[in-house]
């Protein structure tokens, strides 16, 4: 393992970064490309996803970049783990191999984005940046057609949740999360786990992405054309 507390930042506190994979030339390449923005910081790199809970801890990590396939490694399950220690913690997992089952299970367990590690480097920073926003959509940068369509559900399950309709209805309304949570009462974590979740089901990459699935498989009814959200956006 190697621990990174480089030059100070410029202007505001740089986006705390730790870099998991077992190859470490391409671990050692993708430092040096982060190290290279002035508002990102590698604070760890390490080549195993062991013990990687108390290295975000003691790092104060905000962000975790990771691959997919490592040696005993299980991604959903290690996933699943860092979400419910760090609500807030910014998974973004790195994959030369598109499986939607595989991206569904990932964004499902919490991660907030899944990258091809072709995918242009921009996609990758703006990945990363979304951190500070605290931007509740999750990214997915693949070769074009590798994602193919989602699984259908189950015969006699439902592909949404009763919650989670009402949660995309009031999305499609254009309302924020704070404003869907007081409208249900319930926390605005709770909603953003809820469009995780909502986006994993759909194959969604937005929160217009996942509207448009829902209302295209009849799972919630098209907003009025009153309504404010893009969605309403007449084209010529």
């Amino acid at each position: 393992m190697q621990t990174r507390e480089g030059r100070p930042p410029a202007t505001a506190e740089p986006i705390r970064i730790i870099a998991v994979d077992d190859h470490s030339l391409l671990r050692g390449a993708l430092c040096q490309l982060i190290d290279s923005e002035r508002d990102l910081r590698v604070v760890a790199d390490v080549g195993t996803s062991e013990r990687l809970a108390d290295l975000v801890e003691r790092t104060r990590a905000q962000v975790v970049l990771m691959d997919v396939e490592m040696p005993g490694h299980h991604a959903p399950t290690v996933v699943g783990e860092l979400t419910a220690r760090f609500p807030d913690l910014h998974i973004l997992m790195l994959t030369m191999h598109n499986d939607p089952r595989l991206v569904r299970e990932l964004l499902a367990r919490g991660a907030r984005g899944y990258l091809h590690k072709s995918a242009p480097r921009e996609s990758l920073l703006l990945a990363i940046r979304a951190a500070r926003a605290r931007d509740p959509q999750v990214t997915i940068a693949v070769p074009r057609g590798g994602m193919g369509e989602p699984d259908p559900p189950e015969a006699g399950q439902p592909l949404l949740s009763a919650r989670e309709r009402e949660v995309l209805t009031y999305t499609a309304a254009a309302l924020s999360n704070r404003q869907i949570a007081v409208r249900l009462k319930i926390t605005e974590g709770t909603v953003k786990r809820h469009l995780r979740n909502i986006f994993g089901k759909l194959g969604a990459v937005s929160r217009i992405d996942a509207v448009n699935k829902a209302v295209d498989a009849h799972l919630i009814q098209r907003p009025p054309a009153s309504c404010p959200g893009p969605w309403n956006r007449t084209t010529e």
